[in-house]
């Protein structure tokens, strides 16, 4: 039989339904519980492929794979493995393994996988990749919709391709920006992250290109801009959906030329970064509109990753709230440990500000709790409270006050934000109620509301789904 496969394998009933599979479609199959026993085979034979698990019998199978590659340096590899985090998928693509696949997974999709890999001219090229790449991966978590994610992530380290990462508000999409960075080949550059709903527009091309002294009143020196300080790294272009159309002219233009020019100069100045792009927007029916340009659209979604909200990854929920209460004990906060109850509670809900206001809901836990060891006694009374609306919703702040310094040391008191969110945890909690009350004045108009803030309706939409302010609770509020 021409196109054989080595199958290395320790789940006896794993293997079973793989091999079925695959002689079903006519390949000879040859299986195998151990790194040992694989080397023999090697030795003695000549595979189309190889499928290989990680952990096996005796020993880890990626580890030694130097001695496949020594053995069939042509005969591509695809690793399985029960082990679904970011760290095992990067490990897969440093190995230069034609596909990585979490389990469980999809028979039919590997099926596919394997004739695509044996019709292929040669193994996939590995390239050279970080040594260690295990300590501080900012990504946590290891259900199904995270699998997509992690790797698609791994599809993009050893290359430049723009990226364009997709998702809620509070879904994490710059952490995703900050893993293609530490783990590709550009982590020894820096990382500059730019809110560019954040700037304002008759400022935001100065930010991104920098200006010459002189270019416009109050230019008193040159400003090297964020492509520029970006050199040898990664841009990431947070919020690119609330860009204003003029500069999402010029950054087009920059990206197709690979060069930027300062704002008031003549000099050409070649780019040497690699852009990660994200949005909570949903960009296709602003293009229709005329709000985001189609061809930057393209220019920047050469590799789409979405990134799924909370709501998706529900087993995710309690890795993740263990990992805040690890990271809230080092902030300075009680250490506190979570009960199988509490994460079963704390999984059953919308979390409708994603991760993000879960941190900040395990932050108050941790703050808050009597007791050493959460349980479903701790987290009722202030999922109650709106505690879902995480701490920095503003949604306890309700109380009359004399005037605003009253309200602050009241909130202050009660509240107690973490180190370093003091700041943005005050302004939701002012913004939440205000705009509300702008909501409710004008029935949940949106323009009207904006208008009567006397703000830009695409800010105040912004904000609206940074705090998780729904239509249905402004009118109801009315």
């Amino acid at each position: 039989m021409k196109n054989r496969v080595l199958l290395v394998e320790d789940d006896a009933s794993i293997a079973l339904v793989i091999t079925a599979a695959l002689e079903a479609e006519g390949y000879g199959v040859a299986c195998c519980p151990s790194i040992a026993e694989r080397d023999r085979l090697l030795s003695q034979n000549t595979f189309s492929l190889m499928l290989t698990d990680v952990m096996l019998t005796d020993g880890d199978g990626m580890e030694t794979l130097g001695r496949v590659r020594a053995a069939a340096p042509l005969m591509p590899i695809i690793i399985l493995s029960a082990q679904n985090t970011l760290d095992t998928a990067v490990r897969a693509s440093d190995t230069g393994a034609f596909e990585y696949f979490p389990k469980p997974f999809d028979l039919d999709e590997l099926v596919r996988t394997v004739r695509q890999a044996i019709g292929a001219s040669g193994a996939a090229e590995g390239g050279d990749a970080p040594e260690d790449v295990a300590p501080g991966l900012p990504l946590v978590g290891r259900s199904a919709a995270m699998q997509t994610v992690y790797r698609m992530i791994t599809r993009v380290l050893r290359n430049d391709l723009t990226v364009l990462i997709l998702g809620e508000s509070g879904t994490g999409k710059e952490l995703v920006a900050e893993a293609i960075h530490q783990l590709g080949n550009r982590s020894a550059g820096p990382f500059i992250a730019v809110n560019t709903a954040a700037i304002p527009a008759d400022l935001i091309e100065s930010e991104l290109f920098g200006h010459e002294r002189g270019a416009f009143t109050g230019a008193v020196a040159r400003r090297v801009g964020k492509f520029e300080q970006a050199r040898g790294g990664t841009l990431f272009l947070d919020e690119i959906g609330d860009m204003p159309l003029d500069a999402q002219t010029r950054l087009l233009r920059a990206l197709q030329s690979g060069r930027i020019r300062r704002v008031g100069g003549t000099d050409e100045i070649t780019l040497d970064c690699r852009i990660v792009a994200a949005t909570n927007r949903d960009l296709m029916p602003m293009i229709a509109a005329g709000m985001f340009r189609e061809d930057l659209y393209y220019r920047l979604a050469v590799v789409p990753i979405a990134l799924p909200p909370l709501r998706e990854r529900a087993d995710d929920v309690e890795a993740l709230a263990r990992h805040f209460l690890v990271r809230a004990a080092g902030e300075g906060l009680p250490r506190r440990q979570l009960a199988p109850s509490g994460a079963a509670l704390l999984a059953s809900q919308a979390w409708r500000g994603n991760v993000r206001e879960l941190r900040n809901f395990v932050y108050r836990l941790a703050l808050l709790a009597r007791d050493e060891v959460i349980d479903v006694s701790t987290i009722e009374p202030l999922l109650a409270l709106g505690g879902t609306q995480s701490p920095a919703s503003g949604a306890n702040l309700v109380m009359p006050a004399a005037d605003f310094a009253e309200a602050l040391a009241t909130w202050l008191a009660d509240e107690e934000p973490p180190p370093g969110e003091l700041y943005s945890a005050a302004l939701a909690a002012f913004e939440r109620p205000l705009f509300l009350h702008a909501l409710s004045i004008t029935g949940g108009n949106q323009l009207r509301a904006a208008r009567l803030l006397g703000i830009n309706r695409n800010t105040l939409r912004k904000r609206l789904s940074d705090l998780t302010i729904t239509a249905d609770e402004a009118v109801q509020r009315a």
